[in-house]
């Protein structure tokens, strides 16, 4: 394979990580001639690296990708193998889906999707949140030693906007709140207008240093009728991610 090629075959696999695609599609979107895509395809497939949804139907990334990440540093290897859950969360709600992981007292937004809606939230990869403003931050802290949340708690507890939680007390009834049900929500406590949703991801072995998430604009997300749906749906995706890591 000429180096050529290799570049192309990365630039199908960057697009493919934005969820499954067409070779028509796939094709266009790195500027290939259709029949030079379906070649490329068909030996990244031979590898593993990609594969099709059904014979003949869509493209997505592969598992071989999954084992390659896997001596990677474990928030490149969470990435990759979240992505498929993300997309397909992210499909199924219509909302913007994310990875995070604990660093210290933060959180650390590994990865984001799209929605495919004309309002769309900005994309918070690379960036860091306190653990008590947002519901990633929450589902994990739950989990948490007694004294690892009694010593977060009696630290100085930024408020991010006027809605912000900051009272211990009431962080703790939301911690046993998220223990119980599987999930958090958060209304506009990190950023304004921006409600978000997240349930933990329980490793084997290593306890919960990571979750997945879901953003979505303050007016429209979410249904107040659908709380709870869309809670059990992100602990769903959660609990398959963590299947998949655990194997």
């Amino acid at each position: 394979m000429t180096v050529q090629s290799i570049e192309r075959s990365f630039a199908l696999m960057r697009v493919l990580a934005l969820g499954p695609m067409g070779v028509t599609e796939l094709a266009e979107r790195v500027d290939l001639p259709k029949s030079t895509a379906a070649r490329l395809l068909a030996a990244l497939e031979a590898e593993q690296a990609v594969e099709q949804t059904e014979a003949g139907g869509e493209y997505r990334l592969g598992p071989g990708l999954i084992d390659l990440a896997g001596s990677a540093p474990r928030g490149r290897n969470l990435v990759a193998a979240a992505r498929p859950h993300l997309v397909e969360l992210a499909e199924s709600l219509d909302e913007v889906t994310g990875l995070s992981i604990v660093e210290g007292s933060r959180v650390y937004y590994l990865d984001q999707t799209e929605s495919s809606s004309n309002v769309q939230v900005r994309d918070w990869t690379g960036e860091y949140a306190p653990l008590h403003a947002v519901p990633s931050g929450l589902v994990i802290l739950a989990q948490q030693p007694t004294e690892v949340i009694d010593k977060y708690l009696a630290s100085p507890l930024v408020k991010c906007t006027p809605w912000t939680v900051t009272d211990p007390g009431e962080i703790r009834d939301r911690l046993s709140q998220a223990r119980s049900l599987g999930y958090a929500w958060v209304y506009e406590e990190f950023a304004a207008d921006l409600n978000s949703v997240a349930a933990p991801i329980f490793e084997e072995g290593s306890g919960v240093e990571a979750a997945l998430h879901v953003h979505g604009p303050a007016y429209r997300f979410p249904n107040p009728d659908n709380t709870h749906d869309i809670g059990m749906a992100v602990i769903e995706a959660a609990r398959r991610l963590a299947m998949q890591l655990s194997d």
